[in-house]
C-alpha cells in the first residue's frame, strides 16, 4: 500500500490483509522494532537520512520475504533512492495507491500533527495544505506508477477493499 501519509495505507492495509487471510506490516513498525525507537524518535536522533537508508534496508529484506503479506509503506518509500524500482523488481509484488485528495488529507492530518515527524512543527492549515500540495506534486510521479490506483475520497473502508479485491482478481 503507497500513498501520501494520510492517504488511510495502515487502515485499509489491515482491512484488506483480514479479508484476505494474510498478516499485516507497517515499515515504519518494522523500522522502529529494528531501532528500538519510534519514527519520530528516529528522525529526531538520527535524522531523516538514517532513516531512508533503514527503510530502504528494511524494506529489501521484507521483499525477500517467500510469505505473503500486506505492507503499509510510509508515504515517502517510494520517492527515496531505489525504493521504487525495489517494489517494481520484486516477484509477487503489487502496488496499491491510495490516491487521496489534498483537502481530505488536510482534514485527516490536521488532527494527527503530533504524531507526524514532517508535519509537527507547521503552525497553520494553510502552511499544511501548501506542504502537503508540494509533496503531492513531487510524489504523484512515483505513487502513480503504482500496479493498481485506487481513488478514496469520500468512500468507505469496506468499498475500497472491494476495489482493490476486484482489480486484483
Amino acid at each position: 500500500m503507497t500513498g501520501y501519509m494520510g492517504s488511510g495505507k495502515s487502515v485499509v492495509g489491515k482491512a484488506l490483509a483480514t479479508k484476505r487471510g494474510l498478516p499485516f506490516l507497517d515499515l515504519d513498525e518494522e523500522i522502529g522494532k529494528r531501532e528500538g525507537l519510534g519514527v519520530s524518535e528516529i528522525f529526531a536522533s538520527k535524522g531523516e537520512i538514517y532513516f531512508r537508508r533503514k527503510e530502504t534496508e528494511v524494506l529489501k529484506e521484507l521483499l525477500e520475504q517467500e510469505e505473503q503479506f500486506v505492507l503499509a509503506l510510509g508515504g515517502g518509500t517510494p520517492c527515496y533512492g531505489k525504493n521504487l524500482q525495489l517494489i517494481k523488481d520484486s516477484t509477487g509484488a503489487t502496488s496499491i495507491y491510495l490516491k487521496t485528495g489534498l483537502l481530505q488529507l488536510k482534514q485527516r492530518l490536521l488532527n494527527e500533527k503530533d504524531h507526524r515527524p514532517l508535519i509537527k512543527d507547521l503552525g497553520t492549515p494553510e502552511v499544511l495544505e501548501d506542504f502537503i500540495r508540494k509533496h503531492l506534486f513531487e510524489r504523484s510521479f512515483y505513487y502513480n506508477q503504482s500496479d493498481l490506483v485506487v481513488e478514496t475520497d469520500e468512500r468507505s473502508i469496506s468499498e475500497i477493499i472491494s476495489e482493490i479485491i476486484q482489480k486484483l482478481n
